[in-house]
């Protein structure tokens, strides 16, 4: 197998390297760059300008606002998009809602949620996991029945990212109790406006606010709220949770911030000598930038043998485990570049007239080390993705 990149190809990274460089505003690619927090409108904001460009969901069916790209031209565009600190788009909507929808929804759920999606009008979260059904999904318990014209739903997700800027969120209910745990449960769409819902944030260890809390009771949502068929709801769950496993490969995330430690570890920390000089840590370096190497040559193997069924592929369980493994090698150089001045993290928006401890670079490295120990646990904790592996791709 070639893994080479076409002439054409090439020109295409360039050319969205190029749009990437002289669109992307400058206010959100230096907060990226220094690893800080980004606001909900700098989401909103870059959406819109790719929207414009005609990429803001380069995957999806050019009826609906795809671009017609190859698998291979895709993976470039993301990999240059993270490469170039541009915000993640709002992988609820783009790879997991969306392709569901356009995939098994009805014509009126294509046309009422898509358009808002690809620019962004809507925001989604996503209602998988439950205080005892995280990795084991399937023993959800959140209940949907039907009542006249409506369903009504019942229960609590929990690990709620950004529902706080939710418009929307798409739940696994379960409609069939009787059934076998996978066979009884439904997709639903639901307004985060509904009266029943509500929202309590969760505060991580990194002292950010993105996960939530979401608490439904006896929220009623119209009968066409429903995706696809009844009791089929896990199949359409394997889907979207296979998109959301190529996603977190992060190739271009991890290219982008092993560019940083090279940066930062040229520059003297603490009275002495650049980290680079160190042997040790230039070898640590090396064997990361070789593993990140091989994932990215495999993510390519993964697209090159795309299904066209629309079946899940069990290698994207390799993807989701290696692309996870090497983020959080990559945030453990950086502790290691920013030395002791990593302990006292400050926040760039606390009122204080104390100057920073060290280089105001330091500040955000800790907080990024810790919010990444979650990658190796959602989407499928890395030791249930090596379950599918055995199971799916090693016949074991």
């Amino acid at each position: 197998m070639d893994l080479r990149l076409t002439e054409d190809e090439l020109a295409f990274r360039g050319e969205v390297r190029a749009f990437v460089r002289d669109n992307l505003p400058a206010s959100i690619r230096e907060k990226s760059v220094a690893g800080r927090r980004l606001a909900k409108d700098d989401y909103v904001r870059w959406t819109r300008i790719l929207a414009a460009k005609g990429w803001s969901v380069p995957h999806w069916p050019v009826e609906w606002g795809g671009t017609g790209w190859s698998p291979v031209k895709q993976s470039i565009f993301l990999d240059e998009v993270q490469r170039g600190y541009a915000p993640e788009a709002i992988a609820f909507g783009v790879s997991m809602v969306g392709p569901v929808i356009y995939t098994f929804g009805s014509e009126a759920q294509k046309k009422r949620f898509l358009p808002g999606i690809v620019d962004l009008s809507d925001w989604w979260c996503q209602g998988f996991s439950e205080p005892g059904a995280g990795s084991d999904l399937a023993s959800l318990r959140t209940a949907a029945r039907r009542d006249g014209e409506s369903w009504v739903i019942s229960g609590q997700k929990t690990w709620t990212t950004m529902a706080q800027y939710a418009d929307f969120i798409f739940v696994l209910a379960r409609t069939n109790p009787q059934a076998k745990k996978q066979e009884g449960i439904s997709f639903f769409l639901l307004d985060m406006k509904s009266p029943g819902v509500t929202v309590r944030p969760i505060q991580t260890i990194d002292g950010g606010h993105e996960v939530n809390e979401v608490f439904f009771d006896d929220v009623r949502i119209p009968l066409d709220a429903i995706v696809g068929e009844e009791n089929k709801g896990w199949d359409y769950a394997k889907f979207l949770l296979a998109n959301e496993r190529n996603g977190i490969a992060r190739v271009g995330i991890s290219k982008g911030r092993l560019d940083r430690i090279r940066q930062l570890a040229a520059i003297p920390v603490y009275g002495s000598g650049p980290k680079i000089d160190d042997p040790f840590f230039r070898a640590r370096l090396a064997a990361v930038e070789v593993d990140l190497k091989a994932l990215e040559m495999t993510q390519m193997r993964v697209i090159s043998n795309q299904r066209r069924d629309g079946k899940p592929d069990p290698a994207s369980s390799v993807l989701k485990i290696k692309g996870s493994e090497i983020q959080q090698a990559t945030t453990e150089l950086l502790m290691e570049v920013v030395g002791p001045y990593v302990l006292p993290y400050e926040d760039p928006e606390a009122l204080t007239n104390e100057p920073p401890a060290g280089p105001d670079w330091a500040g955000p490295a800790a907080a990024n080390y810790f919010n990444t120990r979650k990658v190796t646990i959602y989407g499928g904790s890395n030791e249930i993705q090596r379950g599918i592996i055995a199971k799916a791709i090693l016949g074991l």
